[in-house]
Order: structure tokens, then sequence, then C-alpha cells
């Protein structure tokens, strides 16, 4: 039996996403609703991954259900795909599963040829507007479907305007078009050695194809890498009747939010052009109206508009994003997706969303995009400050970036390579352009809306974008712009301000943001409905008031030896190590002990009620020392004697502590089995700290982390070591109430695999997974990412960085593993995960799956990780609902 690979609109749902793409499904469920949608027709992700299966080859099934569609568009509208006398055109396009605005490719007016230009001429009754659509589609043709570099159509239509003395494309005659017409297929013969295709059904499978085949250009890749969508999905073919926006005054089309996208507010947001095809607005060709203006430009259009918006806001509960083409005074919906918004606006809309009755918390918890909540923290123009403001254009994106102007993709990209910030300036931005965006730490665009391809991509990352600033002349050859007497060379500094539109000159002083009235509201639903807790990574006092502010339920990792990098620490620090009997090194750790316990004093208190876990002392001592060859420069260049026998001990002692592997050598419990002092220092502070805090009114609760060991033999010499120096400490204190663990930091394979045996000693378990992953898969982190792994992610050898994204499958293993090793012997044994994975989505999910107590990660992370909890939570209790429902 044949399988089915088109789907006409009237025949799909919204629940056939995977299978018709996102805007196939959101273009059939809008038919079934009876909204006023030009027929069409969609060809199936699966005929996607046949043609790539096949070597680019359609499969053979497909022409004759294409064929068999077209005749009932036919049918359905009384035109016909290529009748010279009265033409039916439809347009092409791209409908990931996924969405991935600009990232593919759309081709309109297709069925135009010699002949029926001049049946659209006819039936229309004017000439002048069927040349146009037909230069429109040789154009995008030429340029999607036979790799025709858009520059050389530019270059033609610039002569054009020039040789006729225009500059507006509407003041182009019938004549020009024509004219331009026959550039344009001069044109494509020069560039490929064949006609412009004639023949419409010739069109029409060269037209899939090329959609087809843009699933895999190189701006896709890199947007769903970025955003780790799978290579797997493939992409549906949208084919649907055309309606013009471009035949008159009183046809046009546009893109509106059903919300602010930037902000969230409840009213309708976007942009529009009269007479225009859609294309015009979203490329950025013309600076397209405030989709307010056309309340009074077309008043009963605007009331039938904002209804639709509605309608289908309330139909697919959340914000919309619609493109809308006006023929003739009719209105019509080609397509609607959930709209793309940036993080402020996503909790704005969701919390708004449950007071309105639309949603529960949890749904609402589930519409925001973890990774995206960082925003929340952009920066801000300081205002105390009186910038230089060059211009002003439309604010695009929120948020404030400073940095390097550039003028194309790949100098933002090479420049952000080496630690440059970089802004990138275009006249207008394209898909092309987005490892530029991505490189830079905002945009500015001199043409184009706040719907255009810049605004959309910088808004979905988080960058802040300035777009429309049409006073700026560019001059790309000579790499400089002006704004008007102002000239701005590649590389000046410029700052901008996605909030208000504002081009500052120079490097203007940032501010801040702060927490809105909205994410904490979404956050407090977070806490009623997760059941992993979050900790923060937390050295100082400092990061440990910020965690709380936060609303960590603890520190989950405090790095003792970050508490030694101050300048008058590293001193005494040093002189332990360079300590040559026991008398130094006693005298150097009894100067340390009260600099931690002070330390350890702020943490506690700041933190109190809640547990702090204390890492002893991990790396190897020579970090601590001077690297060998600044140390050799400087003995070279000594002027005193006594400087130079200084710097000669200091050679000796890292020539000394000099290892082959250092992260597999003397660190970690290893050294403190071997120099027990340095590590019953760290306790005695912890603990003199815990007494203090106690006696001032804190409730401290300290739990002692030994890290790297991987033999239970280790854990229990540590831990005596621990529990000894805490009753010398403590004494009777320790009676009246003063809890305290000893755990350990699960980072080598093998303790993972003896879990069982080192549960006996350990209160604790935390899984630093920064190492675990190191040595898991024998990776340097420094070296990988510097060298191979960005080749691995490329070649798809691996799905996600593991540094990044933890690996479930290996190094997740090993942690489930020693979690149920470790419950067998001690069932309330506490587990958590306190490296950098502690902060992302993915991992975080892992950890609630395998039922982990808690995830650590930087203060700054602490608002996503806990909307991700909550998430993880909530997709297991509808796993379990939808498992109940099946059974």
């Amino acid at each position: 039996m044949t399988k089915n690979m088109v789907y006409a609109f009237h025949k799909g749902n919204a629940q056939m996403k995977a299978l018709l793409g996102g805007k196939g499904a959101n273009l059939a469920e809008m038919t079934s609703v009876g909204l006023q949608v030009p027929p069409g027709f969609t060809i199936t992700t699966e005929a996607c991954k046949v043609f790539f299966q096949n070597g680019n080859s359609l499969p053979d099934e497909l022409a004759p259900q294409i064929k068999s569609a077209m005749r009932q568009l036919e049918a359905a509208k009384g035109q016909f795909f290529g009748d010279p006398s009265n033409p039916l055109l439809v347009s092409v396009r791209s409908g990931s599963v996924t969405s991935m605005p600009g990232m593919m490719d759309t081709i309109l007016n297709l069925g135009l040829n010699d002949q029926t230009v001049r049946g659209l001429a006819d039936s229309t009754g004017d000439e002048r507007f069927a040349f146009d659509c037909y230069r429109r589609l040789i154009q995008m043709f030429g340029n999607v479907v036979l790799g025709i570099e858009s520059v050389y159509f530019e270059r033609s239509i610039k002569q054009l305007k020039k040789s006729l003395g225009v500059t507006q494309d509407q003041e182009i005659t019938s004549e020009g078009w024509k004219q331009l017409v026959t550039d344009y297929k001069r044109l494509t013969l020069k560039e490929t050695g064949h006609d412009f295709p004639q023949n419409v059904d010739e069109q029409l499978n060269m037209a899939v194809e090329a959609v087809f085949k843009s699933w895999h250009n190189p701006r896709a890749q890199f947007y769903r890498n970025i955003h780790r969508i799978s290579d797997d999905q493939g992409t549906a073919v949208n084919v649907q009747c055309m309606v013009f926006g471009n035949k008159g005054t009183d046809c046009g089309t546009g893109v509106v939010f059903t919300r602010d996208p930037s902000t969230g507010e409840n009213v309708l947001y976007g942009e529009y052009l009269m007479n225009a095809q859609g294309e015009d607005v979203v490329a950025g060709v013309r600076t397209p109206k405030n989709i307010q203006e056309l309340k009074g430009e077309a008043p009963e259009l605007y009331r039938e508009l904002d209804l639709i918006c509605r309608q289908l806001e309330n139909h697919y509960k959340d914000m919309q994003d619609i493109e809308f083409t006006v023929e003739h005074g009719k209105l019509y919906v080609l397509q609607t997706r959930n709209g793309k918004r940036n993080a402020l606006a996503a909790v704005k809309i969701a919390v708004d969303l449950v007071r309105e009755g639309t949603l529960n918390k949890e749904e609402a918890l589930q519409r925001v995009e973890v990774s995206h909540l960082d925003q929340l923290l952009h920066r801000g123009i300081d205002e105390s400050s009186i910038p230089i403001v060059l211009t002003t254009g439309l604010p695009a994106s929120p948020g404030a970036a400073v940095g390097q102007v550039v003028f194309d993709a790949d100098t933002a990209s090479e420049w952000e390579k080496v630690g440059k910030q970089v802004l990138l300036a275009r006249p207008e931005t394209t898909p092309e352009d987005i490892h530029g965006v991505i490189a830079s730490n905002g945009v500015l665009t001199g043409r184009g809306g706040m719907t255009s391809h810049a605004a959309v991509v910088a808004r979905g990352m988080g960058k802040p974008c300035v777009c429309g600033c049409e006073d700026i002349v560019f001059d790309l050859g000579n790499k400089f712009m002006l704004i008007g007497d102002q000239t701005i060379s590649e590389g000046d500094w410029l700052t901008l301000d996605g909030a208000s539109g504002r081009i500052m000159k120079g490097v203007v002083p940032l501010k801040e943001a702060t927490v809105t009235d909205d994410l904490m509201q979404m956050l407090s639903w977070a806490d009623e409905i997760k059941t992993m807790q979050v900790y923060a990574n937390a050295d100082n006092p400092e990061d440990a008031q910020i965690a709380r502010e936060f609303g960590a339920q603890g520190i989950g990792l405090c790095r003792t030896e970050h508490m030694f990098f101050a300048p008058e620490r590293l001193v005494v620090m040093q002189e332990l190590i360079l300590s040559d009997t026991p008398e130094q090194r006693e005298a150097a750790l009894n100067r340390l002990l009260p600099m931690q316990q002070s330390d350890f004093e702020g943490i506690f208190q700041n933190m109190t009620g809640f547990p702090v876990t204390i890492r002893l002392l991990d790396p190897p001592l020579h970090e601590f020392l001077p690297n060998l060859k600044e140390l050799q420069q400087q003995l070279f260049t000594a002027e005193t004697e006594e400087g130079k026998a200084r710097l000669a001990q200091l050679i000796r002692k890292v020539n000394s502590l000099h290892e082959s592997n250092p992260m597999l050598g003397h660190r970690g419990c290893r050294l403190g089995i071997v120099f027990p002092e340095i590590y019953e220092m760290q306790v005695e502070a912890i603990f003199h700290a815990a007494a203090v805090s106690t006696a001032q009114g804190f409730e401290v609760i300290p739990e002692i982390m030994i890290p790297l060991v991987g033999h239970a033999n280790e854990l229990k010499v540590m831990r005596e070591l621990v529990v000894s120096t805490a009753e010398k400490v403590l004494g009777p204190a320790y009676k009246n109430g003063i809890r305290y663990r000893v755990g350990t930091m699960i980072e080598v394979p093998r303790a993972a695999l003896t879990a069982r045996e080192i549960a006996g000693y350990a209160d604790f378990f935390s899984f630093g997974s920064n190492d675990l992953t190191q040595m898991t898969f024998g990776y340097s982190r420094d070296d990988a990412e510097g060298k191979f792994l960005g080749h691995y992610l490329d070649r798809k050898l691996l799905a996600d960085n593991p540094f990044q994204v933890l690996d479930a499958d290996g190094v997740g293993q090993l942690i489930g593993m020693a979690v149920t090793s470790g419950r067998s012997v001690k069932p309330a044994l506490k587990t958590g995960l306190c490296g950098e994975h502690g902060g992302d989505k993915d991992s975080i999910f892992f950890c609630h799956r395998i039922g982990l107590n808690y995830v650590s990660c930087s203060p700054y992370r602490i608002p996503m990780a806990r909307i991700a909890a909550a998430q993880a939570a909530i997709e297991q209790k509808n796993r379990g609902l939808a498992k109940n429902q099946a059974m």
C-alpha cells in the first residue's frame, strides 16, 4: 500500500506536527476552525526523510500525490496551474517540526512563466502587478533553487531604479518590471547555462526539492546546533494558493504578535505594509508601519485582525506569531505559530495567562524556556551618565551591549574567538549572518522593523538589537558607516540600548537588571511543584548572600582553594608550600586558619538554617605557585640578591612539585592523607566558625566533603580526621546541637563502581560531574574544547558538548549506579550534583529522574535551575498519567 505523503489542509490537525511540521499542522488546525486560510496541502516530513535516503531524489510515489492535490486546489479556486488565461499560482514554503524562523527557504508566485504572466495581467487588469510578481518569482527561484547569488539580482534592480530615476519599488512602471524580467532571465542563463524553466510542473518539483535541501543549508544546521534540534526531524513543504498583498492600495501584508514579545504586554505588536508581499516585511527591504497605525488607516480591518488574534491565542493557549495578507480588503491568515519571545516577556505572558484563567501553574511553568531566563539579568544603560546619542532606531530586543563595531558576520565570529567584544552592524541581516549574531554582544541594522530577521533572531537569543536606523549610511567595502557627521569605522566602540533604540558613542556604563515580580511569582510556583532542591556553588560570604537572594536552599559546593587566591592569602599559602620544617608549616597554617574561619563564619551566617557543603583542598599544591617560565623570567631580571634567592627557591619547589599529569596526581584526598595537617587546619576553621556562629544564634549545618576519593579506605581515614577534629574543637557544643555530615565527591569512575563500600563511611555523595566527565571520557576539558571537541560536534559524533550537557548514557550511568549502590547500604543517603551541569536543563531533568536530592549551580543560574527542577517534576507526573491512561 502506498504511503500517504501529501495531506490537504482540511485533512490534518495540530496533533500531526511531527508529520506535517509546525506550519502545516497549524494551517490544518486553522482551516478546521473556520479561519480564512488560502487552500493548500502539506508534503510530509516522511517524504523529506525518504528524499535524503534516495540521494536527494523525490520518492516515485510523491509525484502522482502532488498532481492529485494540485487538481483539488484548481477545483477549489477555479483556476488552473499553468493555464495561460486563468493561472493558479502557489507559494512553496518550508515547515520544520521545531520553529526555525528564517533558516530555510520560501518561493512565492510559483506557476508564472512567459504565458501565464499575460493571463495574470489580463485577469487582474494590472500588467504592472503581474510582471512585478514574475520578477519576484525569478529572483526567489533563481536564488533558492538555482543557487544564483542574490547580490546579482539586487544589482540589476538598483541599476533599473537608477536608470528610471526612482528610489522605491512602487515607483517602477510595468515597462520597468518587464525590462527587469528580461534582465533576470538573461542573468539566469548566464549563471546556470539554462533558461528559466517555463514548465510549471518542473518549477514545482524543483522548488520542493530545493526546500527539502534547505534543511541542510549551513544556517539551518548552525541554528539546530545552537538550539539542540535533531537533524532527524526533517522539514515538511507547504504548497498554498497565493493571495496577493501587492495588488493595490486596498491590499497589504503583515506580521502580528498577539502580545508584545519584548515586554509581554497584552497588546497587538507587529508591522504591516500596504501594497506589498510578505517577504518585503520580514526581509527588511522596506521599513514597515507599526500595526497600531492600521487602527487609523483601516479600522474595520484592524478589528477583524484583533478578533482573529484573540481567537488563535485562546485556541493555542499561548502568544501567537501570525502572518496575514489582505487582498482587496479581504483578510487571509497565512500562518500562526507560538511566538518567539525574550525571557522577560515569556515570564510575564505565562503569569498573565494564569491570572486570566487560560493556563494553570504547571502549564505556565512549561511555557518558559529555561535557557533564556538569564536574559532577565540583562544589563541596561546607567542613566546617571550622559551618553552621546548618535541616533535612535527601533527597540527590537531589550538589553544593553557594548562592543567594537564590525560590519560582517565572519569578522564578528573571528574577533569573538580571540576574546574581543563585538557589535554587528549591517544594512540588514539575513539568515546567513546567524553565526555573526551569535558571536556579537548586540546587533544594529539600518533597515527592517521589529519583526525583521535581525529582530526575531536576536530576541530569541536574548541579544540586544536595534533595527531600522535609516539615517545610517553604510560603506561596507571600506568598513565604515556614517551617522550624521560622525564616521564610525570598524573597531570603534559603540553602546546600543535595545530597550530604547539608542545608539551611543563609546563605552557607556551599564547597570545590572533586577528580578521582576512576575519572575518571583513564577519561582514561587516552581518551589511549590519541584521535589529536588537547588543549591549554589559559592566560595565566599558575598556569593552565599547572592545565592540566598536567588532562592538557594543551601550551598552544594564551597571550593576552599578559592579562599587562598587573594594576594595577602596567597603569600601565606606559598609560605606553607615552601616550608622545609614542620614548625614552618605549622606557623603558616596558624596564619591561614583565622582567614578561613572568617570566611566560613560569613557563609554560615548568610546561609543560616541551610546546609553548607565545604570541599576540602582539592587542587595540587603547584597551582598556588607562579608559572615556571614567569619565575625564570623574573629571576633573570631580579635586581637584589634577596629577590634572586627567593625566586630560586620558588623555582626549585615548582620543579619538585611538577607532575606529568596533575589532574591524576597529588591532589584531593591524596594531599590530605600525605599532609593531614592541611586538612586538619581546614576542619578546625570550619568547626570554630560553626561554634561562633551558633553562639550568635545562627543555625549552622556544615557538610564536609572529601574530594577525589577512589577507594573506601581513603574516605575512612579522612572521616576519622574530621570526627576527631570536631570532637576536639566543639567539645560539649557538639552534644548541644551542631549537626554535621561527612561525605565525598564522586568524581573518579572507581568511586562510582565501588559506591557500596564507600557509602559505609559517607553521609552524602556529591557528584563532581566536571571531573567525572573528564575521567570517564578520557578528555582533558581544556584540550578537548580547544582542539577536537568542536570537530566532534560538527560531525555529530557527539550530540552535545558533554561538559555542558551531562552524558546520560555514560557518565549518567555511573551516577545512577552509585546512587543505587550507596542507598542499598544507606537508604537515606543524601545525593546531589555540583558540577557545571547543575544549571543545565537537560542535566537537571536527568538528576530528577534518578532521584538525586539536589543540584548545585552558580548563584546566577539558580532561578533557571528552580524552574527546570519544577519542569522535571511536571514531566514525570505527566509521563505517569500518560502511562496510566494507556494501561
